[in-house]
């Protein structure tokens, strides 16, 4: 499957938000889990990886995948579903794809990103290097956008306006990775 990166734009940022992203690119706590409970996140995490075997069939890879994108969804204030979403529309989880446009990795980040908020030596091929960009330039887009998703997607994609790329990953997350977490019953609490 070719990556899906449309024709993202670069937009010069205030010297306020380039420096949050930066902050936000820079952080380099270690991925975990950010679940209500230990529980919780492993049922999460059992779900999500039995739907992603067949993409990622070694299982210490895709558990490591799965922690990332957990962690840097909900750091960004993303919800983690969404951003598999977005993956599996961007590069059908292709860590090594690149797009026609030149956009790199899961999340097709748009080099032109690295320079506006990283730091030259940060390579978009790497896992959490790419969610972390994909998920701030996510999260940096939803504020734009005063938290309209098929908007914020649009822009993700280079397709503000046109709705084809943001019904593709909402139907994505509705049909593939929508998660209910499993209800807890009064003999698991005792």
């Amino acid at each position: 499957m070719p990556a899906y990166a449309g024709a993202q734009k670069e937009e010069p940022l205030s010297n306020s938000v380039r420096a949050m992203m930066q902050r936000s690119i820079s952080d380099s706590a270690a991925p975990r889990l950010a679940a209500a409970s230990p529980e919780e996140g492993e049922a999460w995490l059992q779900a999500m990886s039995k739907r992603l075997q067949k993409r990622i069939p070694d299982m210490r890879m895709r558990e490591e995948f799965l922690q990332t994108v957990h962690y840097e969804a909900t750091r960004a204030g993303l919800d983690p579903q969404l951003v598999l979403a977005l993956i599996h529309v961007e590069s059908a989880f292709n860590k090594y794809a690149v797009s026609s446009a030149g956009a790199r990795g899961y999340m097709q980040v748009m080099p032109f990103w690295v320079k506006a908020i990283g730091a030259s030596d940060h390579n978009l091929f790497h896992m959490r290097l790419n969610l972390r960009y994909g998920c701030t330039i996510l999260r940096h887009y939803l504020d734009i956008e005063k938290g309209d998703l098929f908007r914020a997607l649009g822009r993700y994609n280079g397709s503000l306006g046109k709705p084809e790329y943001p019904n593709l990953v909402l139907n994505a997350w509705r049909k593939s990775w929508a998660y209910q977490a499993p209800a807890v019953t009064a003999a698991a609490l005792n």
